[in-house]
C-alpha cells in the first residue's frame, strides 16, 4: 500500500535547508565580500528552521515532532527489531533534533556575530561587544562539529540504502510502501500553513534587524 508521509511543505523546507546550508558554508570559506551573502544563507536556514518548528506542531502527522519524538521507549524498541513506523525511526529522530538543534544555534549566534572586519550580523547592534565576540567565537567553533554531524547524516543514507532502505526517494515524491493498510495522515491544511508561514515571516522581520535604530554620526572632535 502506498501511502503519503512526507507533505510538500516539509519536503520544500528539507530541500531549501539542503541549498541554504550549502550556501552558507560556501561562503564562509570563500570569506571577503562573499560574507555578505553567507549571513543572507545564516538568514534564509533561520526562517526554515523557525518555519520546521512551527511546522512540527500543525503539519501534517508524520511531519508532526510527537509523532516521532525518540523517547526511552522508542529507542529500545527500535534497538530490539521491533519498532514499526513510516516516519523518521527513533535512531534518525535523534539525528533530526541534533541538526535542528545545532543549525538553530548557528543561526542565531550568526546573528549577533561580529569580526570588526567583513562582517557583522544583523542583530550585533542589539548587544553588547564582549557578548557579540562570545558568540562569534561560538558560532566558529561549532562550525567543525557542523561538518561531522552531517557526514554521519550523509552516511546514514548510504548505509540505509545499501540495506535496501531508499530514504532519499520518499523526501522527494511524499510517499512510502506500507506493508498493511495504514490510516492516511492528517492535518497540516492550508489554514496551518499560512499560520506557519505567518509566523515565520515575524521571525524574520526581528532576525533581520531593520527595527534596530540606526546610531548616530560621529560628531567630529573639533
Amino acid at each position: 500500500m502506498r501511502v503519503k508521509v512526507w507533505d510538500l511543505p516539509l519536503r520544500l523546507f528539507h530541500w531549501l535547508l539542503v541549498l541554504a546550508v550549502i550556501g552558507a558554508l560556501v561562503t564562509v570559506q570563500l570569506g571577503g565580500n562573499w560574507m555578505i551573502w553567507h549571513g543572507r544563507f545564516g538568514l534564509a536556514v533561520f526562517a526554515l528552521l523557525v518555519f520546521r518548528l512551527v511546522w512540527g506542531v500543525l503539519g501534517s502527522t508524520h511531519s508532526r515532532f510527537i509523532s516521532f519524538f525518540p523517547t526511552p521507549g522508542r529507542l529500545l524498541t527500535y534497538l530490539r527489531g521491533q519498532w514499526q513506523g513510516l516516519g523518521h525511526n527513533p535512531l534518525g529522530a535523534l539525528s533530526v533534533f541534533a541538526l535542528i538543534g545545532l543549525f538553530g544555534f548557528q543561526a542565531i549566534s550568526g546573528l549577533f556575530s561580529n569580526d570588526d572586519i567583513a562582517f557583522s550580523g544583523p542583530l550585533s547592534r542589539a548587544v553588547s561587544m564582549d557578548l557579540g565576540n562570545q558568540l562569534s567565537s561560538w558560532h566558529r567553533r561549532t562550525e567543525e562539529l557542523l561538518y561531522a554531524l552531517l557526514a554521519l547524516h550523509i552516511l546514514a543514507i548510504v548505509v540505509y540504502r545499501w540495506r535496501g532502505q531508499h530514504l532519499l526517494g520518499p523526501m522527494i515524491h511524499g510517499h512510502k510502501q506500507a506493508q498493511e493498510p495504514v490510516e492516511q495522515p492528517r492535518g497540516g491544511g492550508w489554514l496551518a500553513l499560512l499560520v506557519a508561514l505567518a509566523i515565520t515571516a515575524a521571525a524574520l522581520w526581528l532576525a533581520n534587524g531593520s527595527w534596530i535604530p540606526a546610531p548616530a554620526p560621529a560628531v567630529p572632535a573639533w
